[in-house]
């Protein structure tokens, strides 16, 4: 069983919010995550991982979006990976993905564009239940995407 932990990282681009995906080593099209190290927590991990893959500094921690998990064969061994995932925002900064990990490449989508972007079945089930949390009303005033947010 191998544990890991990401972000859905959002950032209000002329009004609308758009979503940061990753082209990851496999070419394909997701949301940046990774490994938890040592005793670090799940929001811990995701701030980390998200900094690291895509070059972000400034990033506020949102609520959590749930866990997706999969299974696949390394080396013959059957793994069971488990990964929590956090919506985020960005209000400033400029990408630069983590060549070194093979991710080539950081880009903003709108939340439908996104949608239909990310290769990921499981990933689109994540950014479903983000693109809900920031169309709820009442969360207007103080989105997690802003500034003021926690």
């Amino acid at each position: 069983m191998e544990r890991s932990a990401g972000g859905v990282v959002v950032r209000v681009v002329r009004g609308a919010p758009r979503v940061l995906l990753i082209r990851d080593p496999y070419d394909r099209w997701g949301l940046p995550k990774g490994h938890l190290e040592g005793e670090e927590r799940e929001a811990e991990a995701a701030l980390r991982e998200v900094r690291e893959e895509t070059g972000l500094r400034l990033l506020r921690l949102g609520p959590d979006l749930g866990r997706i998990d999969w299974i696949f064969r390394l080396k013959g061994r059957r793994i069971h990976k488990y990964c929590r995932f956090y919506l985020m925002s960005s209000p400033e900064g400029t990408t630069r993905p983590q060549l070194t990990e093979g991710i080539t490449e950081c880009r903003w989508f709108s939340l439908s564009a996104a949608s239909d972007r990310v290769d990921y079945e499981n990933a689109r089930g994540i950014l479903e239940r983000a693109a809900r949390w920031i169309r709820i009303p009442e969360h207007s005033g103080i989105p997690p995407w802003r500034e003021g947010s926690a």
